[in-house]
Parts: structure tokens; sequence; C-alpha cells
């Protein structure tokens, strides 16, 4: 399982593989190499609200309560405030800032995808909300739509391309 997160202001991509007998925990805070760290199940322990665990010597008991992307996390005697993203959060995230889908110049994707489909041509004037193109990305087709009116002034990608985040898809002039 893979998401990121946000404590105190700092930023954390986190990996999570289940074995057999224990987790492979992998951090990584931005701008940082990734650590790992291993979690045997023997030391592990869960109830209805809250959850047990030894970790390098030293014993937490962890409750966890949240919605959405924030959660609250009771452990040590002290509340810590985590904003967490899972995959479909940060796909969501990213098509909302990627470039552009509130920028008048051009879309840019968010995150790898590959494009599935374009509705529009070179010349078309677009009314706000109507969409642009699918991109398939993380496994879910997602339907990129224009925010505002705009005149289409060169698409940049073609069906079936795969593209990197950041990439221009369309370019856009004012109708």
């Amino acid at each position: 399982m893979y998401f990121e997160a946000e404590l105190k202001g700092k930023k954390f991509k986190v990996d999570v593989i289940e074995n057999k007998n224990h987790w492979k925990i992998s951090l990584q805070e931005e701008g940082s190499q990734w650590v790992h760290y291993d979690l045997s199940k023997d030391d592990y322990k869960r109830s209805e609200s809250y959850f047990s665990f030894l970790f390098q010597g030293a014993s937490y008991m962890i409750d966890v309560v949240g919605k959405d992307t924030l959660y609250t996390i009771y452990t040590r005697n002290s509340f810590k405030s985590v904003k967490i993203f899972n995959e479909e959060m940060l796909l969501h995230e990213s098509l909302k800032r990627g470039g552009g889908l509130g920028a008048d110049k051009e879309l840019k994707c968010g995150m790898p995808g590959k494009i599935i489909e374009i509705f529009v041509k070179e010349g078309d004037v677009v009314k706000p909300n109507k969409p642009l193109l699918i991109m398939e990305a993380m496994k879910m087709e997602n339907e990129m739509r224009s925010s505002s009116e705009v005149k289409i002034k060169q698409i940049c990608v073609k069906q079936g391309d795969s593209v990197d985040s950041g990439t221009v898809l369309i370019k856009f002039e004012t109708p």
C-alpha cells in the first residue's frame, strides 16, 4: 500500500508491504533518501479502537481517528494531526493542480498516465466544465474538463500516448 502523508509541514512518502510474518515499511521524507523498517507481526496487537506494537525496543499504543485526508493520531500522551493521501486522493489532487485545469494557457498532466480518448480538436471553442480528454492513471480512467471557456490552440498528445507528470497535454487561447 502506497500513500503520502504530511505531518507538521513535512511531507513523507510511505510504502507498506505485508508479508506472512512482518510488514516492510519504507519512508521517504521530502528531499531525503528512503528508510526501510521491518515490523514483526509477533509484536503487534489490535483491538476495536487502537493497536499496539513494539518497535526498536519501545512500546507504542496508537489510536487513530479521521476522515477523508485529515487524521488525528494519539500516541505517547500526545495528539498529532496528519494528512494522508492514498493513491486515489493523490490522483484527484494532482489532476486538480496538475497544471492547469484552472490555468488559462495549458493543461498539464498531474501524474504519469496514458491518453485514452481526446474529445476536442484544434480550433474548437469549449464551454466551462466540458470534457477535454480521458487519461488513465493508476488503473482509473479520469475525465479532464475545462474550467472556463477556452479555444483549443494545440493538442500536444494523441490517443494511446503515455505521458509523464508535467507533460503539456493541450494548449489554450482566449476564444
